[in-house]
């Protein structure tokens, strides 16, 4: 099934810089066959439903352990049955 999918994950405890942690986050990101956006507050993303939980899960086990004690995401997503959601579609 096709989604869409905003996600944020913010790693806590690592002092006052996350660069290096949200930097690895979409490194893992590309890795999958997706369509990406990145912006100040997370990244949007396109692909099959299941890869993307599939990558949240990866991307949490990989972060742990790399050293992130604690990680806290917000993932929001949509799926349609009137056609694919697609990341084009929602610019205005």
């Amino acid at each position: 099934m096709k989604a869409t999918a905003e996600l944020q994950i913010i790693p806590i405890g690592r002092g006052v810089s996350v660069r290096r942690e949200i930097t690895r986050v979409v490194e893992l990101l590309q890795e999958y066959n997706f369509t990406l956006e990145t912006h100040a507050s997370g990244t949007n993303i396109e692909g099959e439903l299941a890869e993307i939980l599939a990558a949240v899960e990866n991307i949490h086990e990989a972060l742990h352990q790399e050293g992130s004690v604690r990680l806290v995401s917000y993932l929001k997503l949509e799926t349609r049955t009137d056609k694919p959601p697609t990341l084009k579609g929602k610019q205005l």
